[in-house]
């Protein structure tokens, strides 16, 4: 996926302070890291590029066949990874990954693959509260890798994991990506730096 940020500012309700300032790039298949320190937009710009958040100014824009935040283009387009993870507490690693598949309109065939890509074959009949952290990263990635997303945003996907659930999600984000994936990570983890096409280096705000 193409994905074009135009002259585009944020600022959240109630503030004066733009988190966003006339930023511009075109993000394209492949990975971009979103780097810098906690509270400097790297979550707001993930949120921005689904359209979960639109901008005080500028425009987002995607060359797939939906609009940008519509609730198509989340069904169909986006697989997103939040901090808090979000997975059904309720609901086997197996349905949470199986109910995000079968939320587009022509679901994939094999989304199950996922779990054996990242190692968690063995956990798939568990409920994500008897996963260790490691183990519901990972299932959240599965998940989101299930929809076969053209646009990939992960927040903060390694933080808090120790080196060996780090170099699993790393390998697969790394090797395992379909060829029309544009993935956005949102991380302060050195340890992802090779991972990257793009760095995008954020301060208190972004601009461009």
């Amino acid at each position: 996926m193409q994905l074009q940020f135009n002259q585009v500012s944020f600022a959240y309700p109630k503030s004066k302070d733009l988190v966003i300032e006339d930023f511009s790039f075109q993000f394209s298949p492949g990975i971009t890291l979103l780097k810098g320190f906690s509270g400097c937009g790297k979550s707001t710009m993930l949120r921005l590029a689904a359209g979960l958040l639109s901008p005080k100014k500028g425009t987002i824009s995607n060359d797939s066949p939906y609009k940008t935040g519509s609730s198509a283009f989340l069904k169909n387009e986006v697989g997103f990874v939040f901090q808090q993870l979000n997975l059904l507490p309720l609901a086997s690693v197996q349905r949470n990954i199986l109910l995000a598949a079968n939320l587009k309109d022509s679901p994939p065939k094999t989304p199950l693959r996922w779990l054996k890509t990242l190692g968690i074959e063995t956990l798939k009949n568990k409920k994500p509260g008897k996963l260790s952290g490691g183990q519901q990263q990972r299932a959240a990635i599965a998940r989101a890798l299930a929809k076969e997303p053209s646009l990939l945003l992960l927040d903060e996907p390694t933080s808090g994991l120790d080196d060996n659930n780090t170099e699993i999600i790393t390998h697969v984000l790394a090797n395992k990506l379909p060829d029309h994936t544009t993935c956005l990570i949102a991380t302060h983890d050195s340890r992802l730096l090779t991972l990257s096409d793009d760095i995008i280096h954020f301060n208190s705000s972004v601009s461009s």
